[in-house]
């Protein structure tokens, strides 16, 4: 064989591997966005429970300071 032949059979060989790495590669930072979205998509649903939550808490408390009010007229 001659000595091009060598040279590009080295090169196809080189650059297969080089793909193969590639692809491996990829695929694990892949699966470690995958799992870091994850982690974000929990945090963000647990922080919209306490979003809607919220208002009606500070409704309940409205509530309770006027009721407290109301107590202490009431005593004077």
């Amino acid at each position: 064989m001659s000595d091009a032949w060598i040279g590009f059979l080295g090169s196809v060989i080189v650059g297969a591997l080089t793909l193969l790495g590639v692809i491996l590669s990829n695929s694990r930072s892949q699966a470690v966005t995958e799992t870091k979205l994850e982690e974000l998509t929990r945090e963000v649903r647990e922080h919209n429970g306490f979003a809607r939550r919220m208002p009606v808490v500070e409704e309940q408390i409205r509530v309770i300071n006027h009721r407290i009010s109301d107590l202490e007229h009431l005593r004077e």
